[in-house]
């Protein structure tokens, strides 16, 4: 298993990526196939992340819902048929 920060890193890399990918704003989300796949990849790999992270690192952060991002991981790969942009984006 891999230290806690490289996982850190990737959440935080991914998040920036997601703000850099939508600072344009939904039309232009909405009109781009490309930043489309980049902003759901950025958060398949985020949620994927998360599922890496020590429970002490979890811990710390008892208002996130770590369950539910490991189910939208699930989601984002296994049920990508059915994404619904407009929810992603909000």
């Amino acid at each position: 298993m891999k230290d806690d920060s490289v996982y850190l890193n990737h959440i935080a890399n991914c998040a920036a990526r997601i703000q850099e990918n939508t600072a344009q704003g939904y039309e232009v989300f909405m009109a781009s196939h490309t930043l489309q796949d980049a902003v759901l990849r950025n958060l398949q790999v985020l949620a994927e992340s998360t599922q890496h992270l020590s429970e002490r690192v979890k811990a710390t952060q008892p208002n996130i819902d770590w369950p539910e991002i490991g189910a939208f991981r699930n989601v984002l790969v296994h049920d990508y048929l059915g994404i619904d942009l407009d929810a992603i984006w909000l």
